[in-house]
């Protein structure tokens, strides 16, 4: 495995953004070059230790999913070699974890489709029914699957603060009634698709995010990842049943561990409070979640 990246430091070409886990550079005036980065965030945090192998993990599984769905809908991708437009030393940086992109207008919205009832959606439903605006039958339970998916927009947050789930009609408002339609029936479409897909190969996808953007010709168009474990919540189907009956979370592929071991850490003796700087990962957790992305690509693709 090649050493781990946490931040990449491209001099060929100017930076344009840094997020999460992404690191984007401007080439030329059509394209994007996204490195994505060793780095993982919880709860909104980017931690000090990167998780090695993951940007690659990463970026192989986005690439597979938009081969996979490229009838379904049009992506990013360029199909050139993103190791083409930097130096020669910089190129172990890039080389793959990294894509080439067409550079698109970005829609302000995040596409989210729910399959299964979990995270912020149970707690909503515990709530008042319902999830973003979306009447749910009664009587359902944490982990439950829907009668049929649902669609419940976010609107992305600047850098540090968290995505606000929103109601559709607040889309119609941001975006226009059609766009809104294109939006959300497009990102079931790839949803439905992938998750039967998934089914397949043993795992549950119970909710992802899509974000989109338009070309130059005005199409809706698939950008940044898709389907990853920093995306999606994977759920192993052989742990599901037993979960759901205790009325437990399922185990899931993604940055469980993390999140488990930073809930119970404390900083300076007292608990985190979930602000910038987060304590130190041990090693065990480091590996442990490597590992877990590691089983979701090999499922998922049967690529090491």
């Amino acid at each position: 495995m090649t050493s781990a990246l946490h931040t990449s430091a491209l001099t060929s070409l100017p930076l344009l953004a840094r997020g999460k886990v992404r690191d984007n550079y401007a080439v030329g005036d059509d394209r994007i070059l996204m490195v994505a980065s060793d780095r993982i965030s919880a709860f909104d945090v980017i931690m000090g230790e990167p998780i090695p192998g993951k940007g690659a993990l990463l970026t192989k599984m986005a690439l597979f999913w938009f081969e996979l769905l490229k009838d379904v809908a049009p992506n990013h991708l360029t199909g050139e070699d993103p190791c083409s437009v930097v130096k020669p030393e910089e190129r172990r940086q890039v080389e793959g974890r990294s894509m080439l992109v067409k550079k698109l207008k970005p829609l302000p919205v995040e596409a989210v489709v729910r399959g299964y009832l979990a995270g912020s959606g149970w707690k909503e439903y515990q709530d008042n029914g319902e999830v973003c605006g979306v009447k749910l039958p009664a009587g359902l339970k944490n982990a439950s699957k829907l009668p049929e998916p649902i669609f419940t927009p976010a609107t992305k947050a600047e850098m540090g603060d968290h995505d606000e789930n929103i109601s559709y009609e607040k889309m119609v408002e941001i975006i226009g009634a059609d766009l809104a339609a294109q939006v959300r029936d497009l990102a079931i479409k790839l949803y439905k698709t992938a998750a039967d897909y998934a089914l397949t190969k043993g795992i549950i996808i119970a909710d992802t995010k899509f974000e989109f953007g338009l070309d130059e010709q005005g199409t809706l168009t698939v950008m940044d990842e898709v389907l990853t474990p920093d995306s999606s919540r994977f759920w192993p189907v052989e742990g599901y049943e037993q979960a759901f009956q205790a009325g437990a979370n399922p185990p899931s592929y993604d940055k469980q561990f993390v999140r488990d071991w930073l809930e119970q850490a404390t900083v300076n003796g007292q608990p985190w409070n979930k602000t910038a700087p987060s304590p130190a990962l041990p090693q065990d957790v480091i590996e442990k979640t490597a590992a877990k992305y590691q089983e979701a690509l090999v499922r998922l693709t049967g690529q090491a």
